[in-house]
């Protein structure tokens, strides 16, 4: 293995179009020239139109798959997808914690499939908090932002300190200012705005989006240089064809 690149682990869902998922984060790691590792938390049976059906990884397979990753290589940065409830993502970032504290976690908090097919559901607010401190960022969408911080812009929430991690709130449901996504730092936020390319909407373009600013990350970029390179891949994924499944390129 190259003592040059960085490793990035994704852990995540398996779809097998591989429009996202561990498949779509494993050819974003690799375009971006971090060596990338994968350990599954869902099998699902799905296209770019329709998802049809999932099965869950056991979680005790998931965190020995974890520890023995962590025991075997140094890992700059995890990148988590869909998990089944709350309980099974604290069980992997506190297996990520205690094995290697210095590793950066992003998480693509993916709420519900397109279809409405719903993977987590929030109940519990406060653990929710205790867990979001041990992320260094979290990707979700105008519509999951709302769900994981009730009244998030009602009452202003990221002005009362009161937002235990760094938050990149995506603009593509966002109607009045499509494309412009938010990136809330411990005391500032910081609009990164579109450019002028034609983009198509993308099946799995979170799963794309989260992996290439871990990658970023992983590469020594600060989050904010992350978040604003990650956009510009992005755009270009979303560009690359009218399809729901684009190519993947840097360059």
């Amino acid at each position: 293995m190259s003592a040059d690149r960085p490793i990035v682990l994704s852990v995540a869902g398996l779809d097998p179009c591989g429009g996202a998922g561990v498949l779509a984060d494993i050819k974003t790691f690799e375009q971006h020239q971090v060596t990338g590792f994968a350990i599954s938390t869902a099998n699902t049976i799905q296209t770019e139109n329709k998802f049809y059906e999932i099965e869950w990884t056991n979680l005790s397979f998931v965190i020995r798959s974890i520890e023995t990753m962590f025991l075997s290589y140094k890992i700059s940065v995890v990148k988590i997808g869909i998990v089944p409830s709350v309980h099974y993502l604290n069980r992997i970032l506190s297996t990520i914690k205690l094995l290697s504290p210095s590793t950066k976690v992003v998480w693509d908090p993916v709420l519900k499939s397109t279809s409405e097919f719903e993977f987590i559901k929030i109940e519990d607010y406060p653990v929710l908090d205790k867990i979001l401190s041990k992320i260094d960022l979290i990707t979700p969408n105008y519509n999951e932002i709302e769900i994981l911080f009730p009244c998030f812009f009602i009452n202003k929430l990221w002005q009362q300190n009161k937002i235990p991690t760094s938050i990149l709130l995506k603009g593509g449901h966002n109607i009045s200012e499509s494309g412009t996504d938010r990136l809330f730092l411990k005391n500032e936020v910081i609009d990164l705005l579109p450019s002028e390319k034609n983009c198509f909407e993308k099946h799995g373009s979170g799963c794309v989006l989260s992996s290439a600013i871990a990658s970023n990350l992983a590469l020594d970029q600060t989050l904010h240089e992350a978040c604003l390179n990650a956009k510009t891949y992005i755009e270009k994924y979303l560009s690359s064809t009218s399809t729901l499944i684009g190519y993947h390129y840097v360059q």
